[in-house]
């Protein structure tokens, strides 16, 4: 009986746990904790549909999250006219002889099927013709962009559309880097599978991180447009003045909370949207094809399921979805840092979140994502305040004392370790396990 109240139960408490952040220390905290939950929880989403749909072990959810950003800066950045004057046309002429280098390599290694040796030479040989070719045009391009006005843009811009259409390029960006990673990878073994995807997000980093003509690189990018009002402007609204006032607060806490409030309105829906497609998906045939899958591909195979197919599509989808959630946190972080993308939290963290939460269980993987961010960052002054409670009774100067203060930060580490474990021990299929239907 109780089965059945264990969802709402469980988000109950996770609201509770929110309202008692914002209660002792600060809506603003608790807003912001909430506003990185729900993009988590989507990142969590997208793994979920990899793993606890078909089995596929992806640890390249950092390489797709930075390529959402990357959209985000490339839809809503405003071009740089001296940049594109400067080296424009070379970088355009270098790109399109990537693509013609791609075309004639698969129609090289399709039309020599069957020939052996032959065959990878000539596809090889046709690749660095064409990366040779390609670095020996863009190559001065790339210079040149690079050298106009480099402490302030250095790189061509973007296209200065609306940020929230970068969200669905974000999407489609990763998806189409996900098709090209997945063609090549998704025929390994599953140990094999996630060291590859491992590497190629490390590659996909390196590259954002020394192209500067695409993005900046380690020189970041400030001043990404919101899809939401500015602080500055609530404050010169007479209406948030007179809100202010009424609830006794200042005009600068009802703005920032406002704002806040406006960023978990829009991640909502783009959270709902997903959570109610992937229901459907799961509940659908489709759904239990994949799950049948995953559990025994033998019998799949054996049963007329192309697996290497079934494999590719829910590798799409759920990068793709981790890349909309990438293009969303640069739009809530207001800038693109490349050198911020760490496989700890854009790839431990997101499969904490999915095994806490309930790997294959749509609502598991929103509920870790909430409370497995939320324990992240609140460890931190939660383990200063232990620290400080445990070495009340030792002298300031103490070197015990002022060590284990300084290093509190860390207990954050030691706890995700914890959880970890006992989830593991405890509750193996998480707090809302999957459903057999």
């Amino acid at each position: 009986m109780m089965e059945q109240y264990r969802t709402p139960l469980m988000f109950a408490m996770m609201a509770a746990l929110l309202a008692i952040v914002g209660i002792f220390q600060s809506w603003n905290v608790a807003l912001t904790i909430v506003n990185l939950c729900l993009i988590s929880s989507i990142m969590t989403l997208g793994v979920n549909i990899q793993w606890g749909y078909a089995g596929l072990v992806n640890f390249g959810m950092m390489g797709f999250t930075a390529l959402g950003g990357l959209a985000a800066v490339l839809i809503a950045m405003p071009p740089v006219p001296d940049a594109w004057a400067a080296g424009g046309s070379g970088v355009m002429a270098g790109l399109a002889i990537i693509v013609v280098t791609a075309i004639v390599s698969l129609l090289i290694w399709k039309k020599l099927k069957g020939s052996g040796v032959k065959r990878y030479w000539l596809t090889a040989l046709s690749i660095i013709i064409g990366v040779v070719t390609m670095r020996l045009v863009a190559d001065p391009s790339i210079a040149a962009i690079e050298s106009v006005e480099s402490a302030r843009t250095g790189y061509l811009g973007g296209f200065g559309l609306p940020v929230t259409l970068s969200w669905i390029v974000g999407g489609f960006v990763a998806a189409g880097a996900a098709f090209v990673i997945g063609r090549i990878s998704l025929g390994l073994r599953s140990d094999y599978l996630a060291i590859a995807t491992l590497g190629i997000s490390e590659i996909v980093i390196y590259v954002l991180k020394n192209e500067d003509w695409l993005a900046r690189g380690v020189k970041n990018i400030n001043g990404l447009p919101r899809p939401v009002p500015y602080e500055i402007e609530l404050q010169e609204t007479p209406w948030v003045s007179q809100l202010a006032d009424m609830l006794g607060a200042s005009v600068v806490d009802v703005s920032t909370i406002m704002v806040k409030l406006s960023y978990a309105g829009l991640f909502t829906v783009v959270l709902l949207i997903f959570l109610w497609l992937s229901e459907v998906a799961l509940r659908s045939p489709w759904g239990r094809m994949m799950r049948a899958i995953r559990d025994n591909e033998v019998a799949a195979n054996a049963m007329g399921k192309h697996v290497t197919a079934r494999h590719l599509q829910v590798f799409i989808l759920g990068s793709a979805m981790v890349g909309v959630a990438g293009a969303m946190l640069t739009t809530l972080d207001g800038q693109f840092t490349p050198a911020s993308y760490q496989p700890l939290r854009f790839t431990f963290l997101i499969w904490v979140m999915v095994i806490v939460g309930g790997s294959g269980n749509n609502f598991g993987s929103v509920l870790g994502g909430f409370i497995v961010w939320f324990f992240w960052i609140e460890s931190e002054p939660l383990g200063l305040w232990f620290i400080s409670t445990i070495t009340a009774g030792l002298d300031d100067g103490s070197v015990l004392k002022t060590q284990l203060i300084e290093n509190a930060a860390h207990m954050r580490l030691m706890t995700m370790g914890i959880v970890l474990l006992v989830m593991l021990r405890f509750a193996p299929q998480g707090l809302l396990p999957e459903q057999k239907r």
